[in-house]
C-alpha cells in the first residue's frame, strides 16, 4: 500500500468531523499560501453542530442574556434545538445576541478580568466556526505557540524553559499583553484571518461574532476592538492574530520564544540579548496596537542563589541538586508559585468555613479531595513535594478546626485533630505522597 492510500484509510476510519478537519488541516500544510473559499456550509453541516453542542455542554457554562441554561435547551430537545440553528445559519437568519459581561477575580490580585457569557445558540455556533477554523490555522502555527491549542498543554511550554536553561540561555524577559482580548483591533484580526480564508459567508459569520458586543449595565456597548474573552472561539482568534508575532519574531537575534496564548517569556543568551528582546517585542506589539503589561515585565538573571520567574503557576528558579548523585549539576526547577498556593489555601478554607459547619464529614472531604486531585494533579509536574506535603496538612488542620466547632470545643484543635489522626486514612483525605514527577532537560515532561 502506497503512503497516499494509506492517509486516505487512516482518514476514512475516522468520523465525519475529525476527516474533515484532517483534511482542512493537510490542505493547508501542503499549500501555505491557499485561501479557502468553501467553508460556510461546514457550520452548519449536523454532524459539526452536534460536536459543538457537546463540546459546548462539557464545558457546563452559565447563560447569556436571554438567561437560557442548558438544561432548558436539553428539555427543549437538543436535536430540535440544533435543527432550527442550522436553518436559521443556512438561510443566513442567524443573529448574535449581546454576550452577558461579568467581572471574575484573578487568582492573587485583586483585579478582575472581564467575561462574555455569550447566549447558549451563540456558543455552539462559535465552536462550530472553531471546529472548520482550527485546522486550517493550525497548520500554520508556530512551535513556540502552546496556549488553547490541540496536543499542546502548559507542561510543553515549561519543558521549553528547562531545555533552554540547560542549553545556556539564563537570562530571561518574563512579560504579559495588556488586555489582550479587549486591545485586538477587529479590523486588523480579520486581515489576519483572511490571509487563509475568502469564504464570504465564513468572514460574515465572524464579524457578526465579533460586533454582537456586551451587555452591562443594562445597556448594550459594541466596540471597535476585541475579541470577547469567554467564547469558544475567542482563544483561536487570539492565536491567528498573535501569530503575526510569532512570525516576525527572530530566534537567533533575540532569543527562544515561549508564548502561552497572552503570557510571554524569552529565553537569552546574554542581558544585551534580553534588552534588545524586550525591545522588539515592545516595537512588534506596538504594530498589532498591543503592549506589554509594565507591572509583569523585567528581565531576570537565572543564576544559583538568584531570582526566579513565574511561568503558568509554576516559580522556575535554578538550583543546585541536593542529593549526593546530582550535587554537581545546577539545573532550573520548579514548584507552585505563591499565588498558586494561596489559591489552593483559599479554596481549602472556603470549603472548610464555619458556616458548612452542618455539612456531613464525607461530604467536606469530598469536596476538598475534589479540589486537591485536580490542584495536585497539574503541579504534580514539577519539584513540588514539599509544598504537597504544607497544603495537605493545612486541609487536615482545617478539617480539625471544623471538627473541633462542630463539636462545640471551641480552643480544643487538638481535640480535632485527634480526630483525624485516628482515623486509619485521615477520614478519607487523599494523599499526595509520591505523585511527584520532577522535570528533566530534553525528556518527555510526563516522566
Amino acid at each position: 500500500m502506497s503512503a497516499g492510500q494509506a492517509s486516505s484509510t487512516a482518514v476514512g476510519s475516522l468520523d465525519p468531523v475529525r476527516a474533515l478537519q484532517h483534511t482542512l488541516y493537510r490542505s493547508a500544510k501542503a499549500d501555505p499560501g491557499r485561501r479557502f473559499h468553501a467553508l460556510r456550509d461546514k457550520v452548519y453541516r449536523r454532524d459539526v453542530l452536534w460536536r459543538a453542542w457537546v463540546a459546548v455542554r462539557r464545558n457546563n457554562g452559565a447563560p447569556g442574556v436571554d438567561e437560557t441554561t442548558l438544561g432548558q435547551i436539553e428539555d427543549y430537545g437538543v436535536e430540535r434545538f440544533l435543527d432550527e440553528l442550522a436553518e436559521d445559519l443556512q438561510n443566513e437568519r442567524w443573529r448574535p445576541l449581546p454576550a452577558r459581561r461579568v467581572l471574575i477575580p484573578k487568582s492573587g490580585s485583586s483585579e478582575k478580568r472581564p467575561l462574555s457569557i455569550p447566549v447558549v445558540g451563540d456558543r455552539v455556533v462559535q465552536a462550530a466556526v472553531k471546529i472548520v477554523l482550527e485546522p486550517i490555522f493550525e497548520a500554520q502555527f508556530l512551535p513556540c505557540s502552546f496556549g488553547f491549542r490541540p496536543k499542546r498543554s502548559t507542561h510543553d511550554a515549561l519543558q521549553v524553559l528547562v531545555d533552554e536553561s540547560w542549553r545556556g540561555n539564563r537570562w530571561v524577559v518574563e512579560t504579559d499583553i495588556a488586555n489582550c482580548f479587549s486591545a485586538i483591533g477587529h479590523e486588523k484580526l480579520m486581515a489576519a484571518v483572511e490571509e487563509r480564508v475568502s469564504d464570504q459567508g465564513m468572514l460574515k459569520l465572524l464579524r457578526a461574532v465579533l460586533r454582537a458586543g456586551v451587555m452591562a449595565g443594562g445597556s448594550v456597548r459594541r466596540e471597535v476592538t476585541g475579541a470577547a474573552q469567554g467564547g469558544p472561539l475567542s482563544p483561536l482568534l487570539c492565536n491567528v492574530y498573535l501569530h503575526r508575532l510569532d512570525r516576525a519574531w527572530d530566534t537567533n537575534a533575540h532569543g527562544v520564544l515561549v508564548r502561552y496564548c497572552d503570557d510571554l517569556v524569552v529565553m537569552c543568551r546574554s542581558r544585551r540579548q534580553a534588552e534588545a528582546a524586550l525591545a522588539r517585542l515592545v516595537v512588534l506589539l506596538g504594530e498589532l496596537g498591543l503592549e506589554v503589561k509594565e507591572s509583569k515585565t523585567r528581565i531576570v538573571h537565572l543564576v544559583e542563589g538568584g531570582k526566579g520567574v513565574d511561568f503558568l503557576g509554576f516559580h522556575n528558579r535554578l538550583v543546585r541538586g541536593w542529593t549526593p548523585r546530582s550535587a554537581h549539576l545546577v539545573f532550573l526547577a520548579r514548584w507552585p508559585s505563591r499565588k498558586a498556593v494561596q489559591h489552593a489555601r483559599d479554596r481549602i478554607r472556603s470549603i472548610t468555613a464555619r458556616h458548612r459547619m452542618l455539612l456531613p464529614t464525607e461530604h467536606i472531604v469530598g469536596e476538598l479531595n475534589l479540589f486537591l486531585r485536580g490542584w495536585a494533579g497539574y503541579f504534580r509536574y514539577g519539584n513540588s513535594a514539599l509544598l504537597f506535603g504544607q497544603i495537605r496538612n493545612y486541609a487536615l488542620s482545617r478539617l480539625a478546626l471544623l471538627l473541633s466547632k462542630r463539636g462545640n470545643r471551641r480552643h480544643a484543635w487538638g481535640w480535632g485533630m485527634a480526630q483525624v489522626l485516628a482515623s486509619p486514612d485521615h477520614l478519607g483525605l487523599i494523599s499526595l505522597d509520591g505523585i511527584v514527577v520532577p522535570p528533566r532537560p530534553f525528556r518527555t515532561w510526563k516522566g
